[in-house]
C-alpha cells in the first residue's frame, strides 16, 4: 500500500488516493478465492475443490476481483490513515481510480475527520444570573404535598363530592356498542383531577356506593380520531367513596414525616433544602449560558458525520426514555404518525450545538493542559457512587476508567470558564401583551 496523495477538502474532509500493489492484492485473490471457491462448479472437481487458476481460467480471471477488492481495502484504508495520522469520525466514500488488473488497483477514499478547533473568548465572559429567593408559600406548598403524601383514605357513607376518590366500574358505548379501551373496574377516579374526558368526574359527583348511573359525553375535536367528536354513554356503578384524611399541620405532623420535634424546625430545613436545590438549577443556568458562548465563540468547519452520529444518539436516548415509561417505540410511531426521518431531521440543530460544545470543551482542555490522574478518576468514582447510591465497584463495572476521566477534565474545563466569569443582573423577560379579542 501506498499514499499518492492526502488533501483536505470542505467540511473537515480529507480525499486520501491510495494504491494497492500487486504483492497486496495477490494475497486478497488467494483469500477471495477460499472464501469464494465453493460457488464454483467445474467438471471434474467436487464443489470447493477447484483450484484457483482453473476457475480463473473458465470464469475469467476477474471473477475473484471485486471480492478481492473488498478483502485488501480495509486494511490499506487502515494503514493510510494510520500513516497521515488521521483522526477519522465517520465511513469514508470510496470511488476506484482507473482499472483493476493483477497488479493492483487504485481508489480514492474522502474522510470525514476530527476538525481543527479555534477557540474564541471562554475567559472573562459575563451572563445574567437570577437570585434564590424561597417564600413562605414556598415552604408551605412543600409541606402540603408531604401532607398529601401521607393523607389516609377513610369511606364514607355519602354523596361524593370534588377532592374524593371514587372506586368506580365504567363502560363506554358508542351507538350502543362497546369501544375498545373504554372499559374499567374498581378504578380509582380522583374527583376534579380531570383524568377523565371532561364533563365525566363531573356527573360521578354527587353519587354513592352501590349507585348506578349512565353519563353522556361527547368526545373532544382533538381527541382519537376513531372518537373524536363522538357523543358515547358511559354506564358507570360506585362502590365506594373515600375521602382524604389530611393530617394537621403541628409539631406532631413534623415528627411522623422528619427527624425534627418542631413545626418550625421543619420549616427551616425545608426553606434551607429549597434554597439549595435553586442554587443548583440557577447555577446550571448560568454555567449553560456561558458554556453556549464559548460554543458560538469557536472556529470550525463540523463534519456532517459529527452531527448524524449526535442526532442518531439523541434518537437512540429517546427511545430508551419511552421504553423506561413503558412505550414500545413502533408503537409510540404508530400512533403519533411520526416518521424516524422527521425525527433525526428534528434533532439535527440540536445536534450541531451539541457538536460544538463538546470540540469547544475539548479544545478548552487541551489549551489548559487539564488533565486528570488515577487518583483523581477513584475519587470521581468515590464521589458518583454516593451521589447515585450504588456500590463504587459495580459503579466501576458500567464506567470504564477512560469516561470517568473525561468526565473529571471536562468538569474542569467549564470550571474554567464559569469561575472567570462575571455574573450580570437578570431581568425577568416581559410577558407578552395579550392580544385583543376581534
Amino acid at each position: 500500500m501506498s499514499v499518492k496523495s492526502c488533501e483536505k477538502v470542505e467540511k473537515s474532509q480529507v480525499e486520501l488516493t491510495i494504491e494497492v500493489g500487486a504483492e497486496a492484492f495477490e494475497a486478497a485473490l488467494e483469500k477471495a478465492y477460499r472464501k469464494m471457491r465453493h460457488q464454483f462448479r467445474l467438471p471434474g472437481f467436487r464443489p470447493g475443490k477447484a483450484p484457483r487458476k482453473m476457475i480463473e481460467k473458465m470464469y475469467g480471471v476477474e471473477v475473484l476481483f471485486d471480492e478481492a477488492i473488498n478483502i485488501a481495502f480495509p486494511d490499506a484504508y487502515d494503514a493510510a490513515v494510520k500513516e497521515k495520522e488521521l483522526a477519522p469520525v465517520g465511513y469514508p466514500s470510496v470511488e476506484m481510480v482507473g482499472e483493476c488488473t493483477r497488479e493492483g488497483f487504485t481508489f480514492k477514499a474522502v474522510t470525514p475527520v476530527y476538525p481543527e478547533v479555534t477557540l474564541g473568548q471562554y475567559k472573562g465572559l459575563s451572563a445574567p444570573k437570577r437570585e434564590v429567593t424561597v417564600s413562605d408559600e414556598d415552604v408551605d406548598r412543600r409541606l402540603k404535598a408531604m401532607a398529601e403524601r401521607n393523607t389516609r383514605l377513610e369511606s364514607v357513607e355519602r354523596e361524593a363530592k370534588e377532592g374524593d376518590i371514587a372506586i368506580i366500574d365504567y363502560e363506554g358505548f358508542l351507538d350502543g356498542k362497546p369501544f375498545e379501551g373504554g372499559k374499567g373496574e374498581k378504578h380509582s377516579l380522583e374527583l376534579g383531577s380531570h383524568n377523565f374526558v371532561p364533563g365525566f368526574e363531573e356527573q360521578v359527583v354527587g353519587m354513592k356506593a352501590e349507585d348506578e348511573k349512565d353519563i353522556d359525553i361527547t368526545f373532544p375535536e382533538d381527541y382519537h380520531k376513531d372518537l373524536a367528536g363522538k357523543a358515547v354513554v358511559f354506564k358507570v356503578k360506585c362502590h365506594e367513596v373515600k375521602e382524604k384524611q389530611v393530617p394537621e399541620m403541628d409539631d406532631d405532623f413534623a415528627k411522623d414525616v422528619s427527624e425534627f420535634d418542631t413545626l418550625d424546625e421543619l420549616k427551616e430545613d425545608l426553606k434551607k433544602k429549597i434554597a439549595e436545590e435553586r442554587q443548583k438549577d440557577v447555577d446550571r443556568e448560568f454555567e449553560e449560558e456561558l458554556m453556549n458562548q464559548v460554543a458560538e465563540g469557536i472556529t470550525t468547519d463540523v463534519p456532517d458525520a459529527m452531527i448524524e452520529r449526535q442526532a442518531r444518539q439523541f434518537l437512540d436516548n429517546f427511545k430508551s426514555q419511552i421504553a423506561q415509561q413503558g412505550i414500545p417505540y413502533e408503537q409510540y410511531m404508530q400512533v403519533t404518525g411520526m416518521e424516524e426521518s422527521k425525527l433525526l431531521d428534528d434533532a439535527r440543530e440540536p445536534a450541531l450545538q451539541q457538536v460544538r460544545m463538546d470540540l469547544a470543551v475539548a479544545e478548552i482542555v487541551k489549551t489548559e493542559n487539564i488533565e486528570a490522574s488515577d487518583e483523581d478518576v477513584e475519587a470521581e468514582y468515590e464521589r458518583m457512587s454516593k451521589q447515585i447510591g450504588m456500590d463504587v465497584e459495580l459503579v466501576k463495572k458500567y464506567l470504564l476508567p477512560e469516561t470517568v476521566r473525561d468526565q473529571v477534565c471536562t468538569s474542569r474545563a467549564i470550571a474554567v470558564v464559569v469561575d472567570s466569569a462575571t455574573a450580570t443582573e437578570y431581568v425577568e423577560p416581559e410577558e407578552a401583551p395579550a392580544e385583543d379579542a376581534e
